[in-house]
């Protein structure tokens, strides 16, 4: 089934009770249900993915500092697309058609290759794989560095989880495996880390998150046997948790309160990143990709 929307191409997958729809634009995650549930808080197809939802972050997640930074001796500057704080935001992927390498009824593989551009003069081959299955969703990101210099790069997934049962996310226990978590200024730039163990972040064990407001990177990710990190959300309906593999050191997580009023705090962005915010000034986790060289991470949602 396909039909045309604002985000293009609709891409509806199906397993089970499972149900997942990805779009052309961005190649993003519009929605995701199980049976009656919603798994995360998506959006229509007569409508803009507000606040990021679902999108796919490359080749950088979150914030770059007014846009600059220097990449092996050469000051670049990208496009300011975070006009109140100054900041170019969440990549260059977001916005792009992308195209659809592969395709079954539980699984696609979107691709797109960026070329240069002046504020990032790199080449990447770019693939989004989905897939569904038993035990919930999976997604799987693939990069490879396609021209003949090494490359600033990061990876970043930004979905909403929705609260299993009430109307907000306030009533709902929140377990985030963050071990440390980022303060930041005036512009929502990193300045310094700190541990989380007994203030107002720490949500090492499930806690309600009630009024609380979060914007904030959480790293030294707590791990399981498996070397996954896992977040949840939990209300009357179930459990929903968010995975992510060793190449996803960093989460960001946002409460949803500077959306729209009609948005606010109706889904729980858990956010797995490649590198902390403003990564390609810092270099805080920044990844350099040689030619030919891929990136390779996998995240997923499940529930119970």
């Amino acid at each position: 089934m396909t039909t045309r929307a604002f985000s293009g191409e609709q891409i509806e997958l199906r397993h089970g009770d499972h149900r997942a729809v990805v779009v052309e634009v961005g190649a993003g995650l519009r929605t995701y249900d199980l049976g009656e549930r919603r798994i995360i808080d998506g959006y229509g197809t007569d409508r803009l993915p507000s606040g990021s939802r679902g999108q796919i972050l490359v080749p950088w997640p979150n914030r770059v500092r007014d846009g600059r930074y220097e990449w092996e001796g050469n000051a670049l500057q990208l496009d300011i697309t975070e006009v109140p704080h100054h900041n170019a935001m969440h990549g260059l992927l977001a916005w792009r058609n992308w195209t659809v390498a592969e395709r079954d009824s539980a699984r696609v593989v979107m691709s797109h290759v960026l070329h240069p551009t002046p504020g990032y003069p790199f080449e990447l081959a770019v693939e989004m794989t989905y897939e569904l299955g038993d035990g919930g969703l999976t997604v799987t990101a693939s990069a490879i560095n396609e021209g003949e210099t090494a490359c600033p790069f990061g990876y970043g997934f930004h979905p909403y989880l929705a609260p299993p049962g009430p109307e907000l996310i306030d009533d709902c226990e929140i377990r985030l495996p963050g071990a440390s978590v980022q303060l930041v200024d005036e512009q929502l730039i990193p300045y310094a880390h700190e541990p989380v163990a007994g203030g107002e972040h720490d949500f090492r064990e499930p806690r309600v998150l009630g009024p609380r407001m979060l914007d904030h990177c959480f790293l030294d990710l707590l791990r399981d046997s498996d070397r996954l990190a896992r977040a949840t959300i939990a209300g009357p309906a179930g459990t929903t948790t968010l995975w992510s593999d060793a190449a996803c050191p960093f989460l960001q997580v946002y409460t949803g309160d500077t959306l729209e009023l009609a948005q606010r705090r109706h889904g729980l962005a858990v956010e797995p990143m490649s590198c902390a915010p403003n990564a390609f000034v810092s270099g805080e986790g920044l990844i350099r990709l040689a030619p030919g060289e891929r990136y390779l991470a996998a995240c997923g949602i499940s529930t119970s």
